[in-house]
């Protein structure tokens, strides 16, 4: 052969199946939430919410990031954030990953950022997820915090599945 010959195993009209790569980012909208003097140990605030569908996306696995600005007046205590999911009229949320503790210890007014990312790797194909930023209160507060511009966004991977257009 010489290096003019062409190999037929290498067909450029056999069409093999495709396995194509899906990718989507989605945004939650921003919300803000108050927590007034004397809340009690064990209530809750939802912070942040999005609803993520993974229809026609198989293997998924969901990124999902919260960042929010917490300004505290005088703020003595401790919340902890957890993100729950409902997923295809489930009654009951399911928690995803640890939980996130934010903690004042001492009576000043201030601001920070707070943020952290978690990947949900157990989601089935078609399902349409609700994803929610819990705050529980971890003692009884001193002060007022205030949770600014919460918000969750998502980034969702997968496979399509075959026969796509890439």
């Amino acid at each position: 052969m010489n290096s003019m010959s062409k190999y037929y195993r290498d067909d450029p009209c056999k069409k093999e199946e495709q396995k194509c790569n899906f990718t989507a980012i989605k945004c939650g909208n921003p919300s803000s939430t108050t927590i007034p003097v004397g809340t009690v140990a064990g209530t809750t605030f939802t912070v942040a919410s999005l609803t993520v569908n993974t229809n026609k996306i198989k293997n998924p696995t969901i990124k999902l990031e919260f960042a929010s600005n917490i300004v505290t007046t005088a703020f003595v205590g401790t919340l902890t954030f957890q993100v729950f999911k409902v997923c295809n009229n489930q009654l009951t949320p399911i928690p995803v990953g640890p939980s996130w503790t934010y903690t004042e210890t001492v009576a000043i007014t201030d601001a920070s950022t707070f943020s952290f990312f978690i990947c949900d790797c157990d989601t089935c194909f078609n399902d349409c997820c609700t994803y929610t930023v819990v705050a529980t209160v971890g003692l009884l507060t001193v002060g007022t915090i205030a949770i600014n511009n919460a918000t969750l966004g998502a980034i969702i991977a997968g496979d399509s599945g075959s026969g796509c257009n890439c």
